[in-house]
């Protein structure tokens, strides 16, 4: 069903939505005209984008199913998650063990509407309509407690979201409030869109801060994605652009240019 003739009624469809955007470059259907013109416009300036986003997407599942495997982590909060598509967190969480349990957030009244409808026969898995900035009420809300126990290890996934945060919102701040509410043996998964180029930079800040009414932070450099985990043990390969995290094989697809990329890699608390 196309979003056009399944819409609820909450939702502007004349204004682009950063996860309606998403959902156009990884082939989705849930995006209306305002979102797949935004994308198209910004193809022709930073032309690169939908691969970067596939190879973003192939990076939250490698790093959703080796914490699975490799660390035995059954809880996830994914914030900023947007809408659901194959092989989200929950599905691949829950082929290594059904017990695993996903709280999705995001602010996008679709996600919640659409994601609910699909999640619901999965009693481990919940969606919630929330700002990713309030900890306090994604942490208190009836749902996450329901389903997660942070007095056991969490994986707390902050993908391709970072860049949605303005700096007066302390985007390092967040992930610090976050962390430290979780118990030893938690991850903080987080990645976000930097360039080394100021002129690209400030071209997509600008347009996806236009576009989106104001819904966007900045687009930022390879050291400011640093101060995010300032005193965490990070996770080898450390900080990279995410194609070439833990790729699943040397045939794996890498990101082939760097107008701009998806930066960030995977902590753990001790």
């Amino acid at each position: 069903m196309r979003a056009e003739s399944w819409r609820p009624d909450a939702i502007d469809t004349t204004v682009p939505s950063v996860a309606r955007m998403y959902d156009y470059y990884l082939g989705g259907s849930d995006n209306y005209e305002s979102d797949r013109l935004a994308c198209e416009e910004l193809l022709k300036q930073v032309p690169s984008t939908k691969v970067l986003a596939v190879n973003n997407r192939r990076f939250l599942q490698r790093v959703v199913r080796m914490l699975a495997t490799e660390y035995g982590i059954r809880q996830f909060v994914d914030h900023g998650s947007g809408l659901p598509t194959q092989d989200n967190v929950h599905q691949v969480a829950q082929a290594v063990d059904p017990a695993a349990r996903v709280v999705y957030v995001d602010n996008d009244p679709i996600v919640l509407a659409h994601g609910r409808a699909l999640l619901d026969e999965n009693d481990r898995t919940a969606v919630i309509q929330a700002d990713m900035r309030d900890t306090e009420g994604i942490f208190g809300h009836e749902e996450t407690t329901r389903l997660i126990d942070f007095s056991q290890p969490v994986a707390a996934l902050f993908v391709s979201v970072m860049h949605c945060i303005p700096d007066e919102d302390d985007p390092a701040g967040l992930v610090r409030r976050v962390a430290e509410r979780l118990a030893p043996g938690s991850f903080l998964v987080v990645c976000q869109l930097v360039s080394d180029r100021p002129q690209i930079r400030d071209f997509v800040t600008q347009f996806m801060a236009e576009a989106t009414g104001g819904h966007w932070g900045r687009v930022r450099e390879e050291r400011e994605v640093v101060e995010y985990f300032n005193g965490l043990e990070i996770l080898e390969p450390g900080l990279v652009e995410v194609s070439t995290w833990r790729p699943d094989n040397e045939l794996a697809p890498v990101q082939q240019t760097d107008e701009w990329i998806e930066w960030g890699g995977v902590a753990r608390l001790g």
